[in-house]
Formats: structure tokens, C-alpha cells, sequence
């Protein structure tokens, strides 16, 4: 399955979005108001979302200053969100997040909506930094 945001205008540089996204403590202020938990332990990040399952994300790649890739630290629900940072100028880039996930056809069905509501918000709120 993949899914992916529209590209969202960031008005700060390419440099410092890549610098704010390999932060994972900074992801708390990405994501939605219905987050229930968020914790960081060490290369990776534990976050729970209103009546769904929590989800650990570590930071699998990041090429210096493009694009930075998180991928599911269990192999139970493999997937990927990798953020693409196009610069724009010297002081605004474009970003792009898409998510691919390696799930059933029935799992797939009842997640997708969810998640796309999920990486909408984050990338709305990246604009908003």
C-alpha cells in the first residue's frame, strides 16, 4: 500500500526541516491532538493515537539534506514514511511524506483511511513550522 501527502510549502530551509525531521524528539510537535503517548528511547520513537495500537518508529535513513526515511521497528507490520525535502530557495522548501506499507488486502482496506488522515496532519503541520 502507498499513500502520500500533497507537497506542503515550508518556510524554513531545506537544512533545517532535514535537521528538525532526524530529531525525533521534535515529532511530538508534528503529530495529531488526539496523541495519547509519546515517548523517545534512544534511535527510536513510541507514539499512540486515540483508540489505535502504538507504533515505533526508527530512523532507518537519512541522505543529508532530502530526505529522511522512518521505518516500523517491528517486522510485524513493515512499512516505511519517508519525508522528501525539495528546496525551493535559500530560506523555503517543498515537502513531500509517503507512506508504504506492506499489509493484506483486508488490513489495508481498514487502515487507509486512518493513515491518511495521519500523514495529511503531519504534513500540515510541518508547514506550519
Amino acid at each position: 500500500m502507498n499513500l502520500e501527502s500533497n507537497n506542503t510549502p515550508v518556510n524554513k530551509s531545506q537544512k533545517e526541516v532535514f535537521e528538525f525531521l532526524t530529531t525525533l524528539e521534535n515529532f511530538e510537535q508534528l503529530l495529531p491532538e488526539n496523541t495519547e503517548k509519546f515517548e523517545i528511547d534512544g534511535d527510536s520513537m513510541l507514539f499512540s493515537l486515540k483508540g489505535m495500537p502504538e507504533i515505533r518508529l526508527i530512523l532507518k535513513e537519512a541522505q543529508e539534506f532530502d530526505k529522511v526515511i522512518l521505518g516500523a521497528a517491528s517486522s510485524k507490520l513493515p512499512f516505511t514514511l519517508t519525508a522528501t525535502i525539495n528546496a525551493i530557495s535559500e530560506t523555503s522548501c517543498e515537502t513531500t511524506l509517503s507512506f508504504t506499507g506492506d499489509f493484506n488486502p483486508m488490513m489495508a482496506m481498514m487502515v487507509k483511511k486512518p493513515l491518511q488522515k495521519f500523514i495529511d496532519t503531519l504534513s500540515e503541520n510541518i508547514s506550519k513550522l
